[in-house]
């Protein structure tokens, strides 16, 4: 009896001992480090405008769908761009309703941009990523989008594209993906472009 109370005890102990150092103080120094090492990541990498207000996330897309800006990816992510259902379609390539669901949006984006019925058009502009929120377009779809947004804002083009240019982060570590443009900022320079 007497081991099996000295059992007991230590067992309890150490279920103590971890539960302050797994469920406290580890958490807290994993915050702590973030904190110091990486506080806009640690903090949701939040996008502002030029008054200082937050207007979203650099990870996560938005839904714009006004011809003045540059639209981000489809989104399956819930009803569209909702960050609390992120998921991609899960459609394979043999599905019949992706086939139609691209070949819609293709259509859409042509129409949408002023393109020509047989215009190639990016892949990222017609389908969605795994998340259903990726933040970034590639070069191709933003410069694609570039006359719209131009027209939409009189603005000149070369003024678009410049911005589209300056909003173009390179490859990760340089060698891998290929460059994109964050939605989120690049129709905040937009906006920003346009005030007096």
């Amino acid at each position: 009896m007497k081991a099996l109370f000295s059992d007991l005890r230590i067992s309890l102990l150490l279920t103590v001992a971890f539960g302050v150092l797994l469920c406290g103080a580890y958490p807290l120094a994993v915050w702590a480090g973030a904190q110091l090492l990486f506080p806009a990541q640690a903090n949701g990498s939040l996008v502002r405008d030029a008054s200082g207000q937050v207007r979203g996330s650099a990870l996560l897309a938005q839904n714009f769908s006004s011809a003045r800006y540059f639209q981000p990816r489809p989104s399956a992510a819930g009803s569209g761009y909702d960050a609390a259902s992120s998921g991609g379609t899960n459609l394979g390539p043999t599905s019949q309703k992706l086939r139609d669901s691209v070949a819609a949006a293709i259509a859409a984006y042509r129409t949408a941009n002023g393109l020509a019925a047989d215009a190639p058009v990016p892949a990222d502009a017609v389908t969605s990523s795994a998340s259903g929120l990726d933040p970034h377009i590639s070069v191709a779809n933003a410069l694609l989008q570039a006359p719209r947004v131009a027209q939409a804002r009189h603005l000149a083009l070369e003024t678009v594209q410049a911005l589209v240019t300056r909003a173009t982060a390179g490859r990760d570590l340089g060698v891998l993906g290929e460059p994109g443009v964050n939605v989120l900022r690049l129709n905040l320079s937009l906006d920003e472009s346009a005030r007096p």
